[in-house]
């Protein structure tokens, strides 16, 4: 399956409306009962939080670096908290605060203390989640989860990951993180154990992002006859196609650069240090790295700079040194690969992490309506729902997860793929976006009769039910040109 990097913003707009129906069946639901009032504020409370975003990988990937470096303070790190032994969730908030939250739910504040580790309480594998409340713009349309890596040394410290994100915690959901997408951080290319990982999260590929992470130490390093980072882009490219059918993109990242420049870390008297050695040529400066008397610095400096900027940044960073921190810094976000990150981070990957957000809700309409007294009226609220147009993405977008489980090679993933990424009706049928009325509507046409065709002999219920949302959609495409 090829997928190509999401566009822009392709369901902003829609997303608006479709939780404007959602909140409307909410209150629908609300009035029926006055126990209801409670499961609609519940429900509602997934509908309108910010998506959560989970960041995993293995052990020393770079995860709690780039959590930093997306929120902008050295915040997810061992000397704050213990966040490399638990799952840890960042969410906007104040006063800056955590609990920790056991498998029952049950809560517990934490004392936080700057510069002192912080006391959980209790044994790490006695922890849910550690939920950590800041005020940060950063949070204000997202939640970061930071997990323990995977395949570590500690196996707890693997299960932990699983406990929250994948297991759920069966007899109660109070304690689950409910994740709703997910970057994925990895070196040069995914481990059989990472990929199956991935699959268990149940994402699909609109809704997971790809990280190359430590890209300033790609290939054969700072001195390496190719700049590692440019050979990271290359190679992002390659592993974008080879791993389309599990995330939209690969975004090649230096997380210490990253976090060095968005957390304020360089100084000018840094700037000036590395000034210093602007004269030494590369191998000079890697005998100097290298060096028990690394003169023109003193060995505590030398090793301040490693720690800030590494090989790679001391070897190319020493040119912008020269404008001071400032430019430095200006100088580390653009060799990090933080901007574009950021850029799908806040734009596509939210947009689809709300339409799982909103897959959830349905969801839980669904199980309200199996269980509560009142299900036949719980479930014409439902019915009416679903039939909204402005529903009709989440729909598709459960239809994908359906046939990326039932078969992920078959041509009608691809279809979901495209109806589900195009900015407009001639996108979602594959025409440039500006296509004329009569081309639209031939189009349409050929789309209703390969769905129809196809549904007559579709292998598993998960097709019949993606090509019955397909026929919907290109239905209604052609009504409306």
């Amino acid at each position: 399956m090829n997928v190509q990097q999401p566009s822009a913003t392709p369901l902003a707009a829609r997303n608006i409306e479709m939780r404007s129906v959602l909140d409307r069946g909410l209150h629908g639901l609300a009035a029926l009962a006055p126990d209801l009032v409670h499961e609609a504020n519940r429900i509602g409370a997934i509908l309108w939080g910010p998506p959560r975003i989970v960041v995993v990988g293995r052990l020393k990937a770079g995860k709690s670096t780039l959590v930093n470096a997306l929120i902008g303070a050295p915040i997810a790190e061992t000397a704050a908290l213990e966040a490399t032994n638990v799952v840890t969730v960042y969410e906007n908030g104040m006063p800056s605060r955590a609990d920790v939250v056991t498998p029952d739910g049950q809560r517990r504040a934490v004392e936080l203390r700057q510069g002192y580790r912080a006391d959980l309480g209790i044994p790490a594998a006695d922890v849910a989640y550690v939920h950590r409340y800041l005020p940060s713009e950063a949070l204000s349309d997202i939640t970061l989860i930071d997990t323990p890596g995977l395949a570590t040394l500690t196996v707890e410290n693997e299960k932990a990951t699983h406990r929250a994100l994948i297991d759920g915690y069966e007899q109660t959901r109070n304690a689950s993180v409910d994740a709703d997408a997910a970057i994925f951080l990895f070196d040069s290319t995914p481990r059989a154990d990472e990929m199956k990982f991935l699959q268990q999260l149940g994402f699909t590929p609109l809704n997971t992002l790809g990280v190359l992470s430590r890209a300033d130490g790609f290939g054969e390093g700072a001195l390496g006859r190719i700049d590692p980072i440019e050979h990271a882009r290359a190679h992002s490219v390659t592993l974008a196609a080879m791993l389309a059918s599990s995330v939209a993109t690969v975004i090649p990242i230096s997380g210490l650069l990253a976090e060095t420049s968005h957390t304020g870390r360089v100084t000018e008297s840094d700037a000036r240090a590395l000034q210093r050695v602007a004269h030494l040529n590369p191998l000079e400066l890697f005998d100097l790295l290298e060096s028990d008397d690394p003169a023109p610095l003193d060995p505590p400096t030398r090793d301040r700079l490693l720690d800030l900027i590494g090989e790679y940044g001391m070897v190319g960073g020493r040119a912008a040194a020269a404008g001071g921190a400032y430019a430095l810094s200006q100088w580390l976000i653009a060799r990090s690969g933080v901007d574009p990150l950021r850029g799908v981070l806040h734009t596509a990957l939210r947009d689809f992490a709300t339409l799982h957000r909103a897959s959830r809700v349905l969801n839980e309409l669904d199980s309200l309506a199996f269980t509560h007294s009142f299900r036949d009226r719980i479930r014409a609220i439902t019915d009416t729902v679903r039939r909204d147009p402005a529903l009709q993405p989440v729909l598709l977008f459960q239809a994908l997860r359906g046939m990326l489980l039932a078969d992920d090679s078959s041509p009608v993933v691809g279809e979901l793929m495209r109806v589900l990424t195009g900015r407009n009706n001639s996108e979602r049928l594959g025409l440039d976006v500006h296509a004329q009325r009569a081309q639209v509507v031939a189009v349409a046409s050929e789309r209703i009769d390969w769905a129809a065709g196809r549904s007559i002999s579709a292998g598993t219920a998960a097709e019949d039910a993606a090509l019955g949302e397909l026929l919907r959609l290109y239905t209604t495409i052609r009504s409306t040109a």
